[in-house]
């Protein structure tokens, strides 16, 4: 009777140990899977929903994945959706080379015209889009650009990283051509990558969420019309304290 009772235990635990295998095995596979789909497409189909454009009077179309930023008269416009706090953002961006362009992220809009803070006698109207701009520029004249840099869009109005216009990193930016940029805001620590060189790396304390924001930077009059596009353009939010390259 022992020994009977002795062979019923081990296969019971046997078996519990293959459930409990299975069951550790389903988790971990469960766990690849939610982290696989953590990833949110933010430009699909043809549909501009969730999105929503201030600024200016530039246009905004997408057909298929593709959001296309046309100019048009006023002055800066964007294409914005949000919050998001921590998180990685990723996108091919093509911006004709006589346009200025970039991508806000963390950024607000005024609730009442409020003087800038760089400079006080300038009053910026009531809906005015600041905050961390990531820029699209190629070099103009002979100079570098300023590809992957962040400005301080209408509040501070200056750079926000050390590494502005430096030769090494704005050879990655291709002008008029697909460009993949990947921007990385976990706590104050940002980055940048464009087309998988390190451009930017600074730490700032002013904004720990905001809306992105597509520009479609305003030009002079009797010019234009220029375009920027965006494709593949997706953002994977962060959990607190987690390890991302």
């Amino acid at each position: 009777m022992m020994i009977r009772c002795s062979v019923v235990l081990a296969i019971s635990c046997f078996a519990c140990s293959v459930c409990f295998a299975c069951g550790a095995e389903q988790r971990v596979e469960q766990r690849v899977e939610q982290r696989s789909d953590q990833w949110v497409d933010l430009a699909k189909g043809d549909s501009l929903d969730g999105w929503s454009k201030v600024g200016g009077d530039a246009t905004y179309v997408i057909e298929g994945g593709v959001i296309t930023g046309t100019t048009g008269p006023g002055k800066n416009t964007f294409l914005t959706r949000g919050p998001f706090a921590d998180f990685v953002l990723e996108f091919d961006v093509r911006c004709d080379p006589k346009l200025n362009s970039g991508v806000q992220i963390r950024s607000h809009q005024y609730a009442e015209p409020t003087p800038q803070e760089s400079k006080p006698d300038r009053l910026r109207e009531k809906g005015e889009v600041y905050g961390y701009q990531c820029e699209i520029r190629a070099g103009i004249n002979g100079e570098n650009g300023c590809a992957g840099n962040f400005w301080d869009e209408g509040r501070r109005t200056r750079w926000l990283d050390d590494s502005v216009k430096a030769a090494e990193k704005q050879r990655a930016y291709r002008p008029g051509e697909w460009n993949q940029f990947r921007i990385i805001a976990q706590g104050n620590r940002i980055r940048s990558f464009v087309n998988g060189v390190p451009v930017a790396d600074f730490t700032d304390d002013r904004d720990e969420s905001g809306f992105i924001g597509l520009q479609v930077h305003a030009i002079k009059k009797n010019s234009g019309p220029f375009t920027v596009s965006w494709k593949n353009l997706r953002i994977r939010e962060l959990a607190e304290g987690e390890s991302v390259d």
